[in-house]
């Protein structure tokens, strides 16, 4: 494997490294420097914008974000991935389980993610990106690139 390609996947890893502790340490700063300035969040059938994630992980229940190794697809200066998260609630201990389907730039602050999609699995067997109807989660912005 090109030692260029390691370094990119090892930073990427980093980059999301950083996402998961930083939602587990409730750290909005931190979440929101792993996006690229364009970047959205898509759950909930919405997309969130970047200026709209302090609300939504203020909104969002805290605890522990378990995330595994990610499946990377890099070209040049983008890319797209997967990585499984294990979501345990801290007041509950009650799970959740699924993915992130992710896309990635490289700037000039280094790799970033421009997107990121949740999928939930369900006790169902049923896989979906959350229930819109939530009354407690913040509405997006109208535009979702800010």
């Amino acid at each position: 494997m090109d030692e260029a390609l390691v370094a990119d996947i090892i930073e990427i890893e980093q980059l999301l490294a950083r996402y998961a502790t930083g939602m587990t340490q409730d750290d909005i700063e931190t979440v929101m420097d792993v996006f690229t300035p364009d970047g959205t969040y898509s759950a909930f059938g919405a997309t969130y914008a970047l200026a709209d994630f302090p609300a939504l992980v203020e909104a969002a229940p805290k605890g522990l974000f378990l995330t595994g190794t990610p499946v990377l697809d890099l070209h040049g200066d983008s890319g797209t991935g997967h990585q499984t998260l294990c979501f345990v609630a801290q007041l509950t201990h009650e799970m959740r389980i699924g993915w992130y389907t992710d896309s990635f730039r490289r700037t000039e602050h280094g790799w970033r993610l421009q997107t990121r999609a949740m999928t939930f699995l369900r006790r169902s067997g049923a896989r979906d990106s959350g229930r819109p109807h939530d009354p407690t989660r913040p509405q997006p912005s109208p535009d979702p690139a800010g």
